[in-house]
């Protein structure tokens, strides 16, 4: 409902297309010091050896990256079979050659079934998760021997794209928390001749697209705060997702309150689901959970003024 800058000046997502080389905490130093604030956040990392998208929040829309980082992401990963490395991936060394035969597309194919739907997975020892308080990649690099807790993890959809021994191109669906470079280690071990992930690009993640992203280098070269009703989505993009309720005029003043108020309309919605909620006039004012019929409590309030 609403536009991208129908709120306060440099309130907003910025969709950055990454470079390899940059880690997502690198994008975010440059896109504060590009905007001029410090309110900035990114919605997932993303590997420095990868591509692609990542979600910058700017001043009140840091509050939504909980929404980001949630939602349903889409990657293109190129696979070399024949060996593994120790970080699963092509900034790794190399750990193992695999003297075997490499599989036809039948057999990889027929293998892939089984990484569909929920499945226990295990990140690679050089991750950012933290076991007893402490980075495990941090851990990896000072030597010890670091073996990741599993985690269930989400996986819609794989497709092979093309296949030239040992090159495997991936298209892959999946949920949040899934790690590309195990699945391409485990399709290996799987498939008997060890495999790790040569290069990967985050195309999509939850309403956002690879196609409306900028890179840095563009961003560099454009008047960020001038033109910033051109380049960012305004902060309701992260809920997308919801539907939508709008409150009579009298009832705004309420909800930023805190207080429960009636919708404008009927919602036939139930007691669990979650709405993204606009003023009469088409403001965005928050996410609401309804309570009883035709009422809806605020979860969460975005500020009418200010920071």
């Amino acid at each position: 409902m609403a536009t991208a800058a129908s709120s306060s000046m440099r309130h907003g997502f910025l969709v950055i297309d990454k470079a390899p080389g940059w880690t997502s905490h690198d994008v975010v130093a440059r896109v504060r010091r590009l905007v001029g604030m410090k309110r900035v956040g990114h919605g997932g990392t993303l590997d420095p050896f990868a591509t692609g998208l990542v979600i910058v929040a700017v001043g009140r829309a840091t509050r939504l990256l909980q929404y980001v980082a949630d939602s349903d992401k889409r990657y293109l990963a190129h696979v070399v079979l024949g060996a593994a490395t120790d970080t699963y991936d092509v900034d790794g060394d190399v750990t193992t050659r695999s003297s075997a035969a490499l599989p036809d597309l039948d057999a990889i194919e027929a293998t892939m079934e089984s990484f569909v739907g929920v499945i226990d997975q295990v990140p690679p020892a050089f991750s950012a998760i933290k076991v007893d308080g402490k980075r495990l990649y941090a851990r990896a690099r000072a030597g010890e021997d670091v073996v990741a807790p599993t985690r269930q993890v989400r996986i819609d959809a794989i497709r092979v794209l093309s296949y030239d021994p040992p090159d495997l191109y991936l298209d892959i669906a999946c949920g949040k928390g899934t790690y590309i470079r195990s699945i391409a280690h485990d399709l290996g071990q799987q498939l008997g001749c060890h495999a790790y992930c040569h290069g990967l690009r985050r195309i999509s993640s939850g309403g956002f697209s690879i196609d409306e992203a900028w890179t840095l280098e563009d961003l560099a070269n454009t008047d960020v705060q001038e033109l910033w009703p051109d380049i960012a989505l305004h902060p309701d993009r992260a809920v997308h997702h919801l539907s939508a309720a709008i409150l009579d005029g009298e009832r705004t003043a309420s909800w930023y309150h805190g207080r429960s108020v009636e919708l404008r309309a009927s919602h036939p919605y139930s007691s669990d689901s979650l709405l993204r909620v606009y003023s009469a006039d088409g403001r965005f004012v928050g996410i609401g959970r309804p309570v009883d019929d035709g009422f809806i409590r605020p979860a969460f309030v975005f500020a009418a003024n200010g920071e």
